[in-house]
């Protein structure tokens, strides 16, 4: 009797399970994510492009056979229906995307079709298929541009620099109109710039610290970057999907910042990974010609290469996160020291 019980209650548990759609499950938010639901009970199914999915991430946080992968073309209203019609969801978490600031100026148009349609045809399939179903898009700091603001909030004025932010900025607004004229559960998540192990070392803050600890084990070559006087609000990844999950259990759906309201150079990444690997360094000359220098052997650890420099540029960014405050409890957990003393420990270790 109590087998057939227990039975009967695991049965009704999994039709009671929440079922979220994350596009874009094999990146770094996407695999937090996931790992995150999971812990949440929920039936989790995540999609992919191309030939076959890159799992090196979830396979690092141990759930690659705990979820549910499908192959699909986010530009396909076809892909998308088969998909919400073979499952229930009540979640859909956008996270796809043409992620690369520099690659949008070399492809605008693939950057747009991802991007900008991408969320398009996932909010029309949403209307069409159920609007009951709650959807996040993941919008993007850069859509503030070079903002004259010194805190950037939710009523900031959008000045994008860039194929990527002009993008983002289209699926922040679409997403925003099906929330107002279709009273769909839909809200974007302006995230500022987030880290974690599990990011591309097609990154900066990736490919200076795997530069660095390369030099300290003498097998790196002379680390080349662009303009290191750039400040950005940099947080932890692993504690920014949290809020993505808290912003479709609020009861009326809106926009947040997501941020830590604080802003670092990439100078201060580069001073503080070499005194954590104890790195003996100096900073020499100026402008274009500034460098790093080895103090025992003079050796060039970076250098400045005018190639990097991005156009149109964004000097500074610096998130006001009252709202997320107030309405989601929304604390960053981890200082910019901390996240990169985490970065610098898992490198080391591969």
């Amino acid at each position: 009797m109590f087998k057939l019980l227990k039975s009967l209650y695991n049965h009704k548990n999994i039709y009671m399970r929440k079922i979220a759609l994350i596009t874009g499950i094999t990146g770094q938010d996407g695999a937090y994510l996931a790992k995150f639901l999971k812990g949440k009970n929920y039936r989790v199914i995540g999609t992919y492009t191309g030939h076959k999915p890159n799992l090196f991430r979830l396979k690092k946080l141990n759930i690659s056979k705990k979820i549910i992968l499908k192959k699909m073309n986010i530009n396909s209203s076809i892909q998308i229906l088969k998909i919400l019609k073979r499952y229930n969801f009540d979640e859909i978490y956008n996270l796809a995307a043409q992620s690369y600031v520099d690659k949008s100026f070399e492809n605008p148009i693939n950057t747009n079709k991802v991007n900008a349609l991408g969320a398009l045809y996932l909010l029309e399939a949403i209307k069409k298929r159920d609007k009951k179903i709650k959807f996040y898009q993941a919008s993007s700091s850069e859509m503030f541009g070079n903002s004259k603001n010194i805190f950037q909030s939710e009523k900031t004025k959008f000045e994008p620099q860039s194929p990527y932010a002009i993008s983002k900025l289209f699926a922040h607004y679409i997403t925003r109109h099906y929330r107002e004229t279709y009273n769909i559960f839909a809200v974007s998540g302006i995230l500022f710039n987030h880290e974690s192990p599990l990011r591309d070392e097609n990154f900066v803050s990736s490919k200076i610290i795997k530069g660095l600890i390369d030099f300290k084990k003498n097998k790196g070559k002379t680390i080349e970057l662009g303009n290191i006087n750039i400040k950005r609000d940099w947080g932890y990844s692993k504690e920014y999907v949290v809020q993505m999950w808290k912003m479709l259990q609020t009861k009326k759906p809106g926009d947040y910042v997501i941020a830590t309201g604080k802003s670092h150079s990439l100078k201060e990444l580069i001073d503080i990974s070499t005194n954590y690997l104890n790195i003996k360094a100096k900073w020499k000359g100026k402008g274009i010609n500034l460098k790093l220098v080895n103090i025992p052997d003079n050796r060039i650890i970076i250098r400045i290469n005018k190639k990097y420099f991005r156009p149109n540029d964004i000097y500074s960014t610096k998130g006001n996160i009252s709202k997320a405050k107030k309405f989601l409890k929304w604390k960053p957990k981890t200082s910019f020291k901390k996240l990169i003393k985490i970065l610098i420990n898992d490198k080391i270790k591969e």
